[in-house]
């Protein structure tokens, strides 16, 4: 089992109802089989619907906070071990290096920019970690759809879609993530970027 998982989600509540109650899924799931979580480090949005929720499950929670947010923002979730950094770029390379695996949640162009860098890694091999969706009502849909797009354009690297593993429910992400076999991972992408 794969211990520490990174979220990756909104800081903000979005329209849909789904996505907040799938975040508290997820974070009682981490809690009930006792995962750590790393996020983002606020009580606002997804991330404070996930952190509470594995908060209130025993979870060991970690939050990772550029000190460029307001002190209400940085002490928003107390409960959690707070890890500060000077910069968002600083808060992706310590999720990245302290991280067995990554799951984003519904979120906007941070979360993009998290999923994002997580692939890059993966395709540069810096690291070989699973990348998964939790693809609630669809919406990663567009999003694995422009990979597709991508690799058929040859603009991406074929195989880069290789660590990303999707599902529609928290437990089918976390089995998925489990199942994922980092040596096999690693020597598919080696063979492909030796092309």
């Amino acid at each position: 089992m794969l211990q520490n998982i990174a979220v990756f989600c909104a800081s903000h509540l979005g329209r849909n109802p789904i996505f907040e109650s799938t975040a508290q899924a997820l974070g009682q799931l981490i809690a009930l089989q006792g995962r750590t979580l790393i996020y983002g480090g606020s009580d606002r949005g997804y991330m404070g619907s996930v952190s509470t929720a594995a908060l209130d499950g025993g979870a060991r929670v970690i939050g990772v906070i550029p000190t460029l947010f307001s002190q209400e923002v940085i002490n928003s979730q107390p409960r959690a071990e707070t890890v500060l950094v000077e910069s968002m770029q600083e808060r992706k390379s310590y999720m990245l290096q302290q991280s067995d695996a990554f799951i984003a949640l519904p979120g906007g162009i941070g979360t993009l920019d998290e999923i994002s860098e997580v692939l890059m890694s993966n395709q540069l091999g810096i690291c070989c970690k699973p990348m998964g969706l939790l693809n609630v009502d669809g919406y990663f849909d567009p999003l694995l759809q422009q990979i597709r797009r991508m690799i058929e354009e040859d603009l991406l690297c074929p195989g880069t879609d290789y660590t990303i593993l999707q599902d529609t429910t928290p437990e089918g992400l976390l089995k998925k993530i489990d199942a994922f076999k980092p040596d096999e991972a690693t020597e598919f992408l080696s063979s492909i970027r030796r092309q």
